[in-house]
Formats: structure tokens, sequence, C-alpha cells
């Protein structure tokens, strides 16, 4: 065994860059650029930002994680072929879909909108309108 190691001297080396290449991390770097990375980053520092330091999460928290799904690498995220033409192809969504696709499918049949809108009128404070009935005709 040992002549084996010692008869290639980058044998070790080989088999390391080999193992190395032949792992999910090689891989997540390879398809993906620079600014990738760096976006990748920013998204991170965001979601500390939003998580740590409680600065904005709702806003913080969510662009972070948008950025972080449409910056990731690989193929499968996103199939441009099901929302072709302006509409949604039911018939290949089910059994091609990922999850931007299912993501994206609450933009493309308007349901994020209306989320947004109950979303804002729940977190509404009407304590000073209660506080302050006139003020309401200044809203009106």
């Amino acid at each position: 065994m040992f002549t084996l190691l010692t008869s290639d001297s980058n044998f070790v080396w080989n088999s390391l860059r080999d193992f190395a290449g032949s792992t999910g991390i090689a891989g997540f770097f390879a398809e993906m650029g620079w600014g990738s990375l760096a976006m990748i980053c920013v998204a991170f520092f965001l979601l500390y930002l939003a998580i740590r330091h409680k600065f904005e999460p709702l806003l913080l928290f969510t662009i972070a994680f948008g950025m972080l799904l449409t910056n990731l690498p690989g193929a499968n995220l996103y199939h441009t072929e099901l929302f072709a033409g302006g509409h949604v192809h039911w018939d290949i969504f089910v059994a091609n879909a990922g999850l931007l696709d299912y993501l994206y499918l609450g933009v493309k049949l308007g349901i994020y909108p209306c989320l947004i809108f109950v979303g804002v009128g729940a977190m509404t404070d009407f304590g000073p309108l209660i506080a302050n009935p006139k003020s309401f005709l200044l809203g009106a």
C-alpha cells in the first residue's frame, strides 16, 4: 500500500482535487459569477440586520430572501417555459414546477397585491384615530 501512495507524487493532490470537484460546494461556486456571490453576501447581511438588530424586519427580511432566491445558482429553480406566452401552462406545471415557480404563481395570478393590501390594513394602528375621532375627517 505504501508503494501505491509513493508511486505517484501527485496522487494525494489529485485525489483531494477530484474529491473537492465532486462536492456540491464546488458545483455551487462553478455555476455563478462574482456578482451573484456578492449579492448573496449582501442578502445575508440584510438578513442579519433584520433578524438580529430588528432594522425594519418586515422589509429587510423579504427583500433579502428574494435576493437570496434569485441569486442562487441552479437551472431548476425557475422554469420560464411554464409561463411562456403570458399565461400559465397548467399541463406541464404540476410535473416541472419548482419552489420559485410556485412563488411566481402568486404574482402571475394577482394574489400578492391583495395579500399586501390586507396585511398593511391589519398592521395599521387605529389608536390615534380612536383617541381623536375628528382626525377621521382629515383622512377622508
